[in-house]
């Protein structure tokens, strides 16, 4: 009864946690501007299926994404081993599911521990990769320090959380064929029909010296503790990792439009529409939305849309972007991962030093922590975070987009933060200013009006 008691605690302090923690991640992604997501809805549903669920896009790159798909399927299924856990953590049961599912139930388990396997192949890949061989997108600047570090530290709790699992199935199978389990009587133990794929050889080979009975349900509460333990810190740590990906790629890939619009299509300002058609037909009167945003462009998260919020906190870190970024390829400052890592940055920022927007969308300090006055001054864009050099960088190639297998749109970012250079500050190259000017006067790039534009044509038809 203690253990019951002891396990519902356990269990529920970490469920209500990591809602506390996701809550703060949805109250951070709404301060993002509306931006109606909600059409086609089945072509969407069809993409999140291949994209997130079918992890299409991981296999461009068909090594990696081998063995993250080893980590990946082995996640999924272990999840039914937990919802036994769960179940005989509450009732105070010992594997739940085995006299019910009989020989299913040890080709289910089974089939776990072999994926199980793989997820320990795939892990002991990713850690060389990053420690060892030092891939060269898993070395770049921005991964320096925390980013790193997070990295590994979930590969480390994946190879806990393996441990542990074969620490409970081989001390019971160890148990189970000396007829002390608790499964003990679901079946002719000696027959030796139940036993699992893995555990019936690790099991003895590790524990079978052990004769201690007493010994071996130790070991194997242990193993089971350890597993939910792990399960539960992997829980907890998730929303403050990259790896909270797990939860959100489903719905920012349900809600991206990469794949549906046209690659490079880039949203027209409402106000600079208005404004222009007024211009052309001054018996147009311009229409006034009350979501528009407050000012040209972007300068803080608040004038980005929710959606480049979710896509900051849906960011893998695996760096794909960057590496077929070509500014980022012959050696300029921008790294389109950095950009959505200092978007999250920036979040997580406001929400540590609790900084609130005004009605302007310019954050102050709410509640006097110490600190907070500069850190509301810095902005998302300024050599805090997003550089000018950065944005500058970009040829808008769209290489990012399409190389991401989490869907995220690096230029619904960096494109909002330039406009807001050029229509806010009037920054921008000195080439640039002259191309707008003969926009603006002669309705081209060109310094030549409109009617001498033609003329080298009749010449040469003269010719």
């Amino acid at each position: 009864m203690i253990q019951q008691i002891l396990f519902v605690l356990t269990f529920g302090a970490g469920f209500v946690y990591f809602g506390l923690q996701a809550s703060k991640i949805r109250q951070a992604i709404m301060l993002g501007r509306p931006d109606d997501r909600s059409d086609r809805q089945g072509e969407r549903f069809k993409q999140m299926t291949l994209v997130a669920l079918g992890q299409q896009k991981m296999f461009k790159r068909w090594i990696p994404a081998l063995f993250h798909l080893f980590i990946y399927v082995a996640f999924i299924f272990t999840q039914i081993e937990l919802i036994e856990i769960v179940i005989d953590g509450v009732s105070g049961s010992h594997r739940f599911f085995r006299p019910i599912l009989g020989g299913f139930y040890t080709f289910i388990i089974s089939l776990i521990e072999v994926l199980s396997v793989l997820a320990f192949v795939g892990t002991l890949i990713f850690l060389a990769r990053r420690n060892l061989l030092k891939i060269p997108r898993f070395v770049k600047d921005e991964m320096n320090g925390w980013p790193k570090l997070d990295g590994n530290i979930i590969l480390y709790l994946e190879i806990a959380l393996i441990v542990f699992i074969f620490t409970m199935n081989g001390a019971d199978e160890v148990l189970y064929n000396a007829g002390h389990s608790h499964a003990t009587g679901i079946a002719a133990g000696a027959s030796g029909s139940y036993d699992f794929a893995i555990s019936q050889f690790v099991g003895p080979a590790i524990f079978g010296g052990v004769q201690d009975y007493h010994t071996l349900e130790v070991i194997e509460r242990v193993g089971w503790w350890g597993h939910l333990l792990t399960v539960l810190a992997f829980l907890v740590y998730l929303p403050i990792s990259k790896h909270f990906h797990i939860l959100l790629a489903f719905p920012n890939v349900f809600f991206s439009n990469v794949g549906l619009v046209p690659k490079g299509k880039a949203e027209n300002l409402s106000q600079v529409t208005e404004e222009m058609k007024a211009i052309l037909d001054p018996s147009y009167q311009p229409v006034e939305n009350e979501d528009d945003p407050k000012r040209f462009g972007a300068r803080d998260v608040t004038d980005l849309s929710w959606k480049s919020l979710m896509d900051a906190y849906t960011c893998t870190e695996c760096g794909r972007c960057t590496s077929v970024c070509p500014a980022n390829l012959t050696g300029k400052k921008l790294s389109p991962r950095k950009v959505v890592m200092d978007v999250r940055d920036r979040l997580e920022e406001i929400q540590k030093y609790k900084l609130k927007p005004n009605e302007e969308g310019e954050f102050v300090p709410a509640n006097g922590v110490e600190g907070a006055e500069e850190v509301a001054g810095h902005y998302l864009l300024g050599e805090h975070h997003i550089t000018e050099e950065e944005l500058r960088a970009c040829t808008t190639c769209n290489a990012c987009v399409e190389s991401c297998p989490v869907n995220i749109n690096h230029l619904d970012i960096i494109l909002p933060l330039r406009q807001y250079l050029v229509m806010e500050e009037s920054s921008m190259p000195e080439e640039w200013g002259i191309m707008f000017n003969n926009v603006e006067n002669n309705g081209a790039p060109w310094a030549m009006p409109a009617a001498d534009r033609f003329k080298w044509a009749e010449e040469m038809g003269e010719e």
